[in-house]
């Protein structure tokens, strides 16, 4: 069944607006190919129902999604009935994608509570969709539809959550145009996730790839480069820093995660504490979350702040500024896959 709920998965969509979607058949490729788009900062992938036995290898992939990650979300897509859609949702699929419209789809999904995205070329379809619960709908063929289709569409109906999918390039000219027409997010296959790099075993590629396109997305949309403070570090004595972690999650009943070096307290809104376990001269720092990584070290380095040499592992990056604040707090940069 469904790990995440509905509303998640379509806030998820929305926020991030970006769906890489593929079909493999060898499992460990394909976990290599989803770890290749979480670490580009895709928390949302699809994966096609397109060979023999595919769901023997999504239940695989769904399963070990389950166990590496808190926060991936896996669907299904090329789903055109709803005996198919039942066997993925059992087999774990958050979200089931087709590129037709099926109502016969739309009761089993609004049955388990599970979003589907059926593909639809026309208003009319569109309008029966959303009336049978379809929150979003995809543009099957883009190719053929292109970004006017969806302005057009939108003009009357700006209440319709269109992902155009099938003919998306990814390239910066061909993200802004669909954007900019008003798509709340898009659906990108080959052109994404490509043949030849799969073959080549070439993943970091493919990470890349995925890294631009979501910024590209997020520059169309106008998103701020500085989105605010992700953290802010108080360092402490081990001893002290242990006491102080359990204090804050006895408290106020906040999570602890704890490494380490270094622990983490959070609860269910934005912001966070890290508490790190050694004492310094400098007793706190504040780290900022930026949208796009390199946009916002130019930004401050045209200012003329200068920074440290940037920390990048699995698709979280930082960067320390080299001056402290007035206060003679630390500060950093901290790009965080959506």
């Amino acid at each position: 069944m469904a790990k995440f709920m509905k509303h998640e998965v379509i806030g998820k969509i929305l926020e991030v607006g970006l769906i890489p979607l593929f079909y493999n058949g060898d499992v460990e490729i394909a976990k290599k190919i989803v770890q290749a788009c979480v670490n580009g900062g895709a928390k949302v992938v699809e994966f096609t129902n397109r060979g023999d036995f595919a769901f023997q290898v999504f239940s695989e992939l769904a399963r070990w999604c389950n166990k590496e990650f808190n926060d991936v979300i896996l669907g299904v897509g090329s789903v055109i009935d709803p005996m198919t859609a039942a066997l993925y949702i059992n087999c774990g699929a958050n979200f089931v994608v087709s590129p037709v419209f099926n109502p016969e789809i739309a009761k089993i999904c609004n049955r388990r509570k599970v979003p589907y995205i059926p593909g639809c070329g026309t208003p009319s379809e569109m309008s029966t969709a959303e009336e049978m619960g379809c929150d979003l709908i995809k543009i099957f063929p883009g190719s053929r539809l292109k970004p006017g289709f969806i302005k057009s569409v939108r003009g009357p109906s700006p209440w319709v959550n269109l992902i155009p999918t099938g003919g998306v390039d990814a390239t910066k000219e061909n993200i802004y145009s669909w954007i900019k027409a008003g798509a709340v997010a898009l659906g990108m296959g080959s052109r994404l996730i490509r043949k030849d790099l799969v073959a080549a075993r070439d993943f970091n590629a493919i990470t890349k790839k995925v890294e631009d396109c979501i910024r590209w997305i997020q520059e169309a949309r106008g998103t701020p480069l500085f989105l605010g403070v992700e953290h802010a570090g108080i360092y402490l004595e081990e001893k002290v820093a242990t006491e102080t972690a359990d204090w804050y999650a006895r408290t106020f009943g906040f999570e602890k995660k704890e490494g380490k070096l270094t622990c983490f307290i959070s609860g269910n809104g934005p912001g966070r504490i890290e508490i790190i376990k050694t004492s310094s001269p400098i007793k706190c720092h504040i780290a900022i979350r930026v949208s796009n990584f390199e946009a916002a070290c130019e930004y401050l380095k045209k200012m003329g702040i200068e920074l440290e040499k940037p920390q990048i592992s699995n698709g979280y990056k930082v960067v320390f500024l080299k001056d402290p604040d007035p206060a003679g707090n630390r500060v950093h940069l901290v790009y965080i896959p959506s």
